[in-house]
């Protein structure tokens, strides 16, 4: 008799072993000769040796599977503990990860899948681009999918703390109240693809961590995943300090739009001076995305070129005056 541990910890257990443990009740049915048992993210079989094994590559089917589209059903647990390896089969190289619903989250256009391909092959990336062209979600889709594959061991994403226009004033609450909507689009996007449960539980323990630009200073970031959103906000010092936090084995991400600056002076932005100086850096790409990569409602690549136009036509009405 052996007994073998088997830790869950990129899976949701109620996902995985269902409301009441339908699921894992479900899975010992196949193994009825051994004594399975479900402890916080631990799975402990005991019996003999030759059933352990087996055990033991049925469940790492069922993580491979859950870890790929977020969902476990009862239909799939019956097919994998069968041996339906078919279940398994690799995708066709498009998807980055599945959201919680099972939907595919892949690049939509010619730029996207330029920017999923250039950070596979670099260890920083800028990506430049309009609203709703696709830069956070995708970034974070890749870390999400560096966390499932063990390729990083957390993942860190960051905002410069700018207000968009408006003086909200004194925020109440601690410091995470007071952040929190800053950050509320990156918790967005990773809620589209992390389970409830599952996401509360890395927020919690460090796995994810979401902090403003400025908890960053004095930090070396390794075997992380790690995203500056919003960067056309950071001034030359504050993406300076970003990009040189970078430790081994870690990705830097870098997002942000030219033309939404909401600093007091736009031309003092970070991105900018970054894009200008940064561009023949080995080891590192620069993707900029254009209108046509917008995946947002039709309406908003509409909207962005009524602004660029605008923007255009100001510009030479202004020269014309000077």
């Amino acid at each position: 008799m052996i007994e073998k541990l088997i830790y869950l910890d990129t899976v949701d257990l109620i996902e995985f072993c269902g409301v009441n443990n339908a699921k894992l009740e479900l899975i010992r049915s196949f193994f009825p000769k051994l004594k399975i048992i479900c402890r916080s993210n631990w799975l402990k079989a005991i019996g003999e040796a030759d059933e352990v094994a087996d055990f033991e590559e049925k469940i790492g089917d069922l993580i491979q599977y859950y870890n790929e589209y977020n969902i476990l059903t009862e239909n799939a647990i019956t097919e994998l503990m069968s041996g339906n390896v078919q279940m398994l089969r690799p995708n066709d190289g498009t998807v980055i990860v599945h959201s919680i619903d099972g939907h595919p989250i892949k690049p939509r256009s010619g730029n996207q899948q330029k920017f999923v391909d250039a950070a596979n092959e670099n260890d920083m990336l800028f990506a430049v681009g309009p609203a709703g062209s696709g830069k956070t979600y995708l970034a974070i889709a890749l870390a999400v999918r560096a966390l499932k594959n063990r390729s990083a061991k957390r993942i860190i994403l960051s905002r410069p703390a700018v207000e968009a226009g408006e003086k909200l004033g004194f925020l109440p609450g601690d410091m995470k109240d007071k952040i929190d909507p800053y950050l509320q689009p990156l918790y967005d996007a990773l809620a589209d693809m992390i389970p409830t449960a599952k996401l509360k539980e890395f927020l919690e323990n460090g796995t994810i961590q979401i902090a403003p630009l400025a908890f960053m200073r004095g930090r070396t970031l390794s075997n992380a995943f790690v995203i500056l959103d919003e960067a056309q906000n950071t001034t030359v010092p504050q993406i300076k300090m970003f990009l040189t936090r970078m430790g081994q084995n870690a990705k830097f991400i870098v997002t942000g739009d030219i033309t939404q600056i909401d600093l007091p002076t736009p031309k003092n932005s970070g991105l900018i001076y970054c894009l200008r100086i940064l561009k023949k850096v080995k080891g590192l790409a620069i993707v900029q995305f254009g209108q046509n990569d917008i995946v947002r409602h039709k309406l908003v690549q509409r909207i962005v070129d009524a602004f660029e136009k605008a923007e255009k036509k100001r510009g030479k009405e202004k020269e014309t005056e000077d």
